[in-house]
């Protein structure tokens, strides 16, 4: 008896110490997420056995030598899976490769049977799916993690100054890291603390993904991470990271191969002098017949190459436009397909007016809803404003930025196809007494701080710096939870990331909203967007238009209101009588805010950056606002647009003004929701 108790002793205590080995060989993963709507396998499934087969295979392997793994198996062509593991940029192999051995075993316990999964560890993250993954910059679902320690008031605005400098550096490094690795680490010193931080994609993404991927991820830095000395962002297709302290080894990250040098041939051991030296003259004048050759076939070339040029500059503005477009065919609608989609844009379907068209809502064959806007046949300025949206919003990955799905170009027909989401603009909210009562403060707190951070990717983080020129309450969405989406980019200019401000003859937009700067002379900036985010502000506190903002009998423009009930004490009385929660000091605040923004003097008003640092960080002192510019009149209706097309001067008659109605509904992405 005794000696069965210690017998079964001994093996209880030997499966528990193994049970206790295997759980910690297996730690939790970091973060997962089962894709319930991507369909599941059965149990022992011809499916099941592919996948145990792929990953087994997968983590066996060196994968492309520099931490990625991409692979796919399916017996008899049926039931194909595909997976890829990436490893982060500095972490050798033997981890590497078992970081993914343990995703893939705790990754198929914690979704079981299901055929699309996500898992991730501090150094290695693993997919696997029944579609190819291969190539897509998927940002869902977004994984955040916040650090619990606080920086002081003072360190605030200038480290996360700092911070965002140091990230551009990163993304561009590591976009621009080729097809082997896309990872860049570094650190910068900010006051007396360094800042480490590293960005990475998977190496299949082209530069122009990886770098909306990385923009769109340091965009979603949750806004209580403001003033946090570190944050984790973890996306499909990227991830980025900063601390205060190292957390990466750069001596492992392993060099890239290079190109080799191209060397002259060496003369053969087996030859005299003479014979060498009569091969060198051989060579020598074959390399001089060959170059003469090739630099004249270039130059002949470079002729054509000119000649041509100069043809297509005389072809019309028309096909250019045309070529241009056609070069993102993978964005493009067939307008058969459309017409179905829109029961051949039925008034039924129709969802408003806009001043370069008309919007429809439509079903495609998947069931997958979207909104279509058609642009006017005869207005050449809505030809202009197709190409200016298609190219600049195609490239545009945000969750405060409307998304565009593609588009269609056929004969005169040029139509955007926008995700459909089923609530109004801001405008329709804001300015209806019943629906803007149902909005409280949090609510619109969570607007302001989407359209700043819409802004703040314009502005800062894109590829290009993106001035809108036509912000306003009309041009922002609003979707199912609330989250505010910066729309129409028809009137959107681009500047390279080191010039900061232009001219133009022409002027477009709202009157209300367009800076004075602007609407004078012509002169835009960031701080123009900047001045038509401070009336914005103005707006959604007070409920008001800005250009018939009326007070008793009196009615005058909502800038010059504010600034003079501030300066008179009576602030209070800019507020909407409707917002009866919400802390009154915050809500003071953001109408110091927003006169900072309407301030006249350009060099006066913040960039978004400083805003959106204003916004979180209430320990932050604000400056003092002086006064805004006094240039709208009562008689001008705010939904005017300017059209100013001499170049002496602003015309004054009345038939320069074009109305325009902006739709009721108009698609919006519906993304995550992020506490502040």
């Amino acid at each position: 008896m005794t000696m069965v108790s210690l017998t079964t002793l001994f093996f209880s205590s030997h499966v528990l110490l193994l049970l206790i080995t295997q759980s910690l060989a297996q730690p939790d993963l970091a973060g997962h997420f089962c894709f319930n709507g991507k369909g599941n396998y059965t149990t022992n499934s011809t499916y099941q056995t592919n996948l145990d087969t792929l990953l087994s295979s997968l983590v066996s392997t060196n994968g492309n030598g520099y931490g990625f793994y991409n692979s796919s198996y399916a017996e008899n062509s049926t039931n194909q899976v595909y997976a890829t593991g990436l490893c982060r940029g500095d972490v050798v192999a033997d981890t590497c490769r078992s970081c993914l051995k343990n995703s893939s075993l705790e990754l198929r316990k914690l979704c079981p049977n299901q055929k699309e999964a996500l898992g991730f560890y501090d150094t290695c993250m693993l997919r696997y799916s029944n579609r190819s993954l291969y190539g897509l910059m998927e940002d869902y679902p977004p994984f955040t993690f916040v650090s619990t320690r606080n920086l002081s008031s003072s360190e605030v605005e200038k480290f996360f100054e700092d911070l965002g400098n140091l990230f551009r550096r990163l993304s561009s490094e590591a976009a621009a890291g080729g097809s082997l690795r896309k990872f860049a680490a570094n650190n910068t010193t900010s006051g007396f603390k360094t800042i480490y931080a590293l960005a990475q994609c998977t190496p299949d993404l082209s530069e122009e993904l990886c770098t909306d991927c990385l923009a769109g991820a340091y965009g979603d830095i949750p806004t209580n991470s403001y003033g946090k000395d570190g944050a984790r962002i973890v996306k499909p297709s990227c991830n980025i990271r900063y601390e205060i302290s190292p957390f990466y080894d750069l001596e492992n990250v392993a060099p890239l191969p290079s190109s080799p040098p191209i060397s002259a041939p060496s003369p053969s051991t087996n030859t005299t002098n003479s014979e060498g030296t009569k091969s060198n003259k051989s060579r020598t004048i074959i390399l001089v017949v060959v170059a003469v050759t090739v630099s004249l076939v270039l130059i002949v070339c470079i002729c054509i190459y000119l000649r041509v040029r100069k043809t297509k500059k005389n072809h019309s503005s028309g096909a250019e436009d045309a070529d241009e477009i056609r070069s993102a065919e993978s964005l493009q609608f067939d307008f058969g397909t459309i017409r179905v989609a829109t029961d051949d844009f039925s008034e039924a379907n129709k969802l408003g007016q806009g001043g370069f068209g008309s919007v429809y809502r439509g079903k495609l064959s998947d069931g997958e809803e979207i909104a279509v806007k058609r642009l006017s046949m005869d207005s050449g300025q809505g030809d202009s404003e197709f190409k200016n949206e298609v190219l600049l919003v195609a490239r545009l990955q945000h969750r405060n930025l409307v998304r565009l799905l593609g588009f269609c170009l056929q004969g005169n027909e040029r139509l955007l196809v926008y995700e459909f989401v089923p609530n109004s603009s801001l405008d329709h909210i804001i300015f209806d007494p019943i629906k803007r009562a149902q909005l409280d403060w949090d609510k619109r707190y969570k607007i302001i701080e989407g359209i700043a951070r819409g802004l703040l990717y314009l502005h800062e983080d894109s590829r290009l710096r993106i001035i809108h020129r036509d912000l306003k309450a009309s041009n922002i969405l609003i979707d199912a939870e609330l989250n505010s989406k910066i729309s129409d980019f028809g009137m959107a200019r681009l500047f390279v990331l080191d010039e900061t401000q232009g001219n133009t003859s022409r002027i477009v937009g709202t009157y209300g909203y367009m800076a004075p700067e602007y609407a004078m002379h012509g002169h835009f900036s960031v701080k123009s967007d900047v001045y038509s985010f401070g009336v914005l502000i103005l707006e959604i506190i007070s409920g008001q238009k800005n250009s018939c903002f009326r007070q008793g009998e009196n009615m005058e423009d909502l800038p010059s209101y504010a600034w003079k009930s501030w300066r008179e004490g009576t602030t209070s009385n800019l507020i909407d009588p409707t917002l009866t929660n919400g802390s009154r000091t915050e809500i003071m605040r953001c109408i110091h805010i927003g006169l900072l923004c309407v301030q006249e003097n350009i060099a006066d008003r913040p960039t978004m950056t400083s805003v959106i640092l204003m916004l979180n960080s209430h320990s932050l002192s604000l400056p003092v606002p002086s006064e805004p510019a006094f240039f709208m009149h009562s008689s001008v209706g705010s939904d005017l647009s300017l059209g100013w097309e001499s170049s002496s001067g602003v015309t004054a008659s009345k038939s320069n003004f074009v109305s325009v109605k902006v739709p009721e509904n108009e698609a919006a992405l519906i993304s995550e929701v992020y506490p502040r």
